[in-house]
C-alpha cells in the first residue's frame, strides 16, 4: 500500500530480516488468548522503541539550532529509547522469538518526521503518541503476570513520563516564543498527524483508561487531562 506523501515521510531503513507493513490491517493481529500474542506484541513494541530512537535522533539532526537544554533532553531520550529496544529484545528472545519473524509498522516515524517544525514533532510524538503510551504501559503493568515483563514496563514508564514532561515544558516555551505562527504550526501538525493516524489505524484504535496522576506528573494541566479523556486511544 502506498501512503500519501503529504502526510507520511519515507520510512526508516530496515534490513532484510524485516517485513514492513504500512497499515494495521496488514499486520499479524492475533487474538489475546493466542499463545503467540505476547511474543508478537514484544516484537512490535521493540520496533516502536527503535522508531522512538530514530525520531529523537532526527530531531537532533534536523534542528541543530534548537536550545541546548532541549537538545540535551532529546539526546537523553535517544539513550532511553536505545535501552528500551534492548529490554524488549531480551524479553522477546527469552520467549523463543526471532527478530524479524513478525511484520512491523513504522507509522510513528513516518508521521512525525513528515512534520516540518520541532514544535509540531514534540506535540505529536511526545505529547500525543508517548503520552498515550503512559496510559497503555500503566494498564500493561496491571495485567503483567511475568516478573521480567513487569520490570521492563516499570522502567519504561519512568522514562516515558520524563519524555512527555520535557516536551510539555518546551512546547509551551516554543509556542510562547513563536506567537501566532507557532500556534498555526502546532494546529497544522496535530491535524496532519490525526489524518495520517486514521489511515494507518482504520478501526483498530484501542482505548485505555487515562491515568490522571501520571499525566499530571508528566506536566499536563487538569484541563488537558479532562480533554484527553474524550479521546484516550492508542494504536
Amino acid at each position: 500500500m502506498t501512503l500519501d506523501p503529504r502526510l507520511f515521510a519515507d520510512g526508516p531503513a530496515r534490513d532484510a530480516r524485516f517485513t514492513v507493513r504500512e497499515v494495521w490491517s496488514e499486520m499479524t493481529n492475533l487474538a489475546e488468548d493466542d499463545p503467540r500474542a505476547m511474543a508478537e506484541f514484544l516484537h512490535r513494541q521493540m520496533n516502536e522503541e527503535v522508531n522512538g530512537l530514530e525520531i529523537a535522533a532526527r530531531n537532533l539532526a534536523d534542528f541543530p539550532d534548537a536550545d541546548w537544554e532541549l537538545r540535551l533532553a532529546i539526546a537523553r531520550q535517544c539513550a532511553d529509547e536505545a535501552r528500551h529496544v534492548d529490554m524488549f529484545r531480551r524479553c522477546f528472545e527469552a520467549r523463543g522469538g526471532r527478530v524479524g519473524e513478525h511484520p512491523i509498522l513504522n507509522f510513528q516515524y513516518r508521521i512525525t518526521t513528515r512534520i516540518e517544525s520541532l514544535l509540531g514533532r514534540l506535540a505529536v510524538q511526545n505529547r500525543s503518541f508517548e503520552a498515550a503510551g503512559i496510559d497503555a504501559i500503566q494498564d500493561g503493568i496491571a495485567q503483567a503476570a511475568e516478573p521480567d515483563l513487569r520490570e521492563l514496563l516499570d522502567a519504561q514508564l519512568a522514562d516515558e513520563i520524563q519524555h512527555v514532561r520535557y516536551a510539555n515544558h518546551w512546547t509551551a516555551v516554543l509556542a510562547e516564543r513563536g506567537g501566532a505562527r507557532a500556534a498555526f504550526e502546532l494546529a497544522r501538525a496535530v491535524g496532519q498527524a490525526n489524518r495520517a493516524l486514521a489511515i494507518v489505524a482504520g478501526g483498530a484504535m484501542v482505548r485505555y483508561p487515562v491515568d490522571a496522576e501520571l499525566r499530571r506528573e508528566a506536566g499536563f494541566s487538569d484541563g488537558e487531562i479532562e480533554a484527553v479523556k474524550e479521546f484516550p486511544v492508542r494504536l
